[in-house]
């Protein structure tokens, strides 16, 4: 078995600690681990040559490591990647997470875009350099096994980035809860519900895509006197100038053309048929419903 070196001195947090299998292997991180895929479309892959002390020293990998006690896996991979790479404050928006699980221990992938472009510091021990590798390139490098494994999974998702198209009408009128009685606030009210379900995202079957949660953009298509609604952290809001329905086939044409894949939200048959023709993919109301709790 090849020996675990151990960690350089210094002020220890209760997740740092091995967590041995049965089997006798040994995974960093008591609570379990997370780490970031920073990815550039300019630039590439934010990577990390280990130092030749820490676990598979030698290799590249993500930036990343044990998370504190109750500490979910996006926050905990944002904040070793500060803490290992420098990776400033809203620097990049979570598109995806990825989970390898061995029953004891769960190292979670985080996939984010950048968003504001950084240049990586190298601010701890553990590195021996940073730098932006192209996909392309990333199988050239003696990789880290664990992130080996992850990679090919990892990287056919890169190009994959859903959007969710909601018929505000639609879901608004299909709960009697007296919405006709003020309309514009009922969009309000379902706008600021799905701000809320983008800040947590979504389960990875519910939009039919590999992983274990996706972080969508939104978009609510309002109409008639709801116009008037704007939008929100996580949701945009899009004001039809005349039918809704010809405003939402618009929006799902063109965000199919932008490479996006998209949930349209709805349960008129007709619109629908519309919807499916430009390359949506089409759920029902109760779809939204359900995952708005």
């Amino acid at each position: 078995m090849t020996s675990v070196p151990p960690r350089p001195p210094g002020p220890r947090d209760p997740g740092d600690a091995w967590v041995v299998a049965e089997t006798g292997e040994r995974y960093w991180g008591r609570f379990g681990a997370a780490g970031l895929l920073a990815f550039d479309p300019e630039r590439g892959v934010l990577l990390q040559h280990r130092v030749g002390w820490s676990h598979h020293g030698g290799t590249w990998a993500l930036p990343g490591g044990a998370l504190h006690e109750g500490e979910g896996p996006l926050l905990g991979a944002i904040r070793e990647s500060q803490e290992e790479a420098g990776v400033p404050d809203g620097a990049v928006v979570p598109r995806f997470t990825h989970v390898y699980d061995v029953g004891v221990w769960r190292y979670t992938t985080v996939v984010a875009d950048v968003a504001e472009p950084f240049e990586p510091v190298i601010s701890d021990p553990e590195s021996l350099e940073l730098a932006w590798v192209a996909p392309g390139d990333i199988d050239d490098l003696p990789l880290h096994p664990g992130f080996a494994a992850a990679w090919p999974l990892l990287r056919s998702q890169l190009a994959v980035r859903p959007a969710v198209l909601i018929d505000a009408a639609n879901v608004v009128g299909s709960v009697p809860d007296g919405w006709w009685r003020d309309r514009e606030g009922a969009a309000v009210r379902l706008r600021d519900r799905i701000a809320s379900l983008a800040s947590t995202g979504l389960p990875a079957e519910a939009l039919s895509l590999v992983g274990e949660w996706w972080f969508p953009g939104f978009e609510l298509v309002v109409e008639g006197v709801a116009r008037g609604v704007h939008g929100a952290d996580g949701v945009r809001v899009v004001a039809a100038d005349g039918s809704g329905d010809d405003a939402l086939v618009r929006r799902a044409a063109s965000d199919a053309e932008d490479g996006l894949r998209v949930t349209a939200v709805t349960s008129d048959r007709e619109l629908r048929g519309r919807l499916e023709g430009v390359g949506a993919r089409v759920v029902g109301t109760r779809w939204l419903l359900d995952l708005l709790g």
